[in-house]
Order: structure tokens, then C-alpha cells, then sequence
């Protein structure tokens, strides 16, 4: 499988990599999911210790015990979990951040952690802080590069800008087509690779989606939904899978090193695998594609 250099560090991750929020709280079918990942070329985990409170962390650490050397971990870090309290709290303080990291290096079973990032942000966070909090983590390699999760224009604008990360994680696909207008042009000039979540959309990206359209998604109504997942089936015939359009489409840009998608099932992470055998989508095909669906931008954050 192809791979992609992360930004401008030393990381060369599979350009389909697992989002491994998916794999349930079953260990050993999580095991087996990401053991059949690794054996189908990827290299490139992506979980957070907010999943199942830090238990997919575990899952994770399990599954690659003796073939660390063979996988970049990613992880994520900022939202509080406390015994005996109900949901999560945001803290992105540096005393947090450093006292985080080693609970999810011991669940990972793993000294250090490939890419570590802030799973979201906002203004009003002591953001000087964070980043001193990231930087001193490499500075003990704990961690050897650090990233962020956001759909924030404006937050990831401040740490692009203001600090030494090497990724964003952000939704991007054919229906959810926002960081065109400012997040990649901005990762481009920065020499900041984008990590493509979300690139199927939910499941309505693929063949047996159409039972997931009436709820719409993002801008789209039920109605538009339905005529762009029609098009975009006709447009593929039987020469390509949707999913695998939808996958393609994301990987175009040459500032996404990754997607992540999910996978629940064997069969699912062995389709997804499958997308990096596909034909790269034409130049006529991307500006079809963008035609007949939705250009729009963020209406908050901006």
C-alpha cells in the first residue's frame, strides 16, 4: 500500500489507515480487525483515550505487542474522564496533557507514542500552554510528533501558525467538502498534512447507503442527498465501487496523507483495504465530482 509522508516529519503512514474508534469494546475481534489491517498494508492506528474510556487504547496496545516497530500509533489527548463523574470535561492545561500521556502509553503497552493530538480546541483555551505541554513531550520522547483533531478554521489557523504540528485530523469527504476553503489551502502553505476522518460519511458513501439518506447530512436535504448518491453510482457504473470513489476522492488532494475509516467487520476493513488498489480518480472525474456536489464552508468558527 502507498504511503505518505505526515507533514514534514519523519512518519510515513499507509495512505488508508484504521480508525479504530470503530472496533468495539470486544478485545479479541479487535485484535483480529487490526492484525487483518496490518497484514493488508496498513500502518497507521488512529484511537484516542476518550474511546470506551480508554479501552480501545487497550485493545490497540494488545493487538500490535511485538510488531510495534511495523505501526505509527496516533492518539489523542483533552477530554477529562473522571471516576464517578458523568461524561467528559475539556482540559487542554499542560498539567493535564503531561500527566494524560503516560496512562495512555500504558494502556498502548508502548514508550512512546508516533503522533499525539489535541482532540479538539477552542479560542479560549491557554493555547501557548498546550503547545509547551506537546513540545516538552518531545523533548522527552514520549512523543516524536504532535497533531490536532478540530473542524475549526480559526483554532487550527492559531496552531498552524503558532506551533510545530505536523497534522490535522478533520472530517473531509465528497458531502463534507468545508476544508477546501480554508483549511487546505492553509495546511498546503504550511507544509501540514491533513488526515482525512469521515471519508465514506457515515456509511452513506458506499453501495448500501441509500438506507441512510433521509436524515440528510451537513447542508444536504434528503432530496439532494439522494440525487447526488444517484449520479455518483451512475457516474462509477461497474467499473467502481462508491466507497472507493468516495475514498479516492479524499486522497486527491495532495495535502491529505491519510484517511481513516472505520471498520466494524472483517468484510468492511477488508473493502476499505481495497480502495488502495483502486484507479486514482481522472482529472474530468474531480471536477464532475465537485460540480454536482456541495463547495461550502464553515459557517462557525471561522
Amino acid at each position: 500500500m502507498k504511503r505518505n509522508r505526515l507533514g514534514q516529519s519523519e512518519l510515513y503512514v499507509s495512505e488508508i489507515g484504521l480508525g479504530c474508534m470503530s472496533l468495539g469494546t470486544d478485545k479479541e475481534k479487535g485484535i483480529a480487525l487490526v492484525h487483518q489491517a496490518l497484514e493488508g498494508g496498513i500502518n497507521f492506528l488512529d484511537t484516542a483515550d476518550l474511546y470506551h474510556e480508554g479501552l480501545n487504547e487497550e485493545i490497540v496496545g494488545e493487538a500490535v505487542d511485538g510488531r510495534r516497530s511495523e505501526v505509527i500509533i496516533a492518539t489523542k489527548v483533552g477530554n477529562r474522564w473522571e471516576p464517578g463523574k458523568e461524561g467528559w470535561t475539556w482540559d487542554p492545561s499542560k498539567a493535564y496533557i503531561k500527566e494524560a500521556v503516560k496512562d495512555s502509553l500504558r494502556r498502548l503497552q508502548t514508550d512512546y507514542i508516533d503522533l499525539y493530538q489535541l482532540h479538539g480546541g477552542t479560542l479560549e483555551d491557554p493555547i501557548e500552554e498546550t503547545i509547551e505541554a506537546f513540545e516538552e513531550l518531545k523533548q522527552e520522547g514520549l512523543i516524536r510528533y504532535y497533531g490536532i483533531s478540530s473542524i475549526r478554521p480559526n483554532v487550527i489557523r492559531e496552531y498552524a501558525q503558532r506551533s510545530n504540528i505536523v497534522s490535522v485530523m478533520s472530517q473531509y469527504s465528497i458531502i463534507d467538502r468545508r476544508p477546501e476553503e480554508q483549511v487546505l489551502p492553509l495546511l498546503e502553505e504550511k507544509g501540514i498534512s491533513l488526515i482525512a476522518r469521515g471519508p465514506v460519511a457515515k456509511g452513506i458513501l458506499t453501495r448500501t447507503g441509500a438506507a441512510k439518506l433521509a436524515k440528510g447530512y451537513l447542508e444536504y436535504s434528503e432530496e439532494e442527498l439522494s440525487e447526488l448518491y444517484a449520479t455518483l453510482l451512475e457516474q462509477g457504473g461497474s467499473g467502481r465501487d462508491l466507497a472507493h470513489t468516495a475514498i479516492r476522492f479524499a486522497l486527491a488532494s495532495p495535502t491529505v496523507a491519510a484517511v481513516i475509516p472505520g471498520a466494524s467487520s472483517m468484510e468492511q476493513l477488508l473493502h476499505n483495504i481495497a480502495a488502495s488498489a483502486a484507479e486514482e480518480l481522472s482529472a474530468a472525474e474531480l471536477a464532475q465530482i465537485r460540480k454536482i456536489s456541495k463547495g461550502s464552508g464553515y459557517a462557525q468558527h471561522r
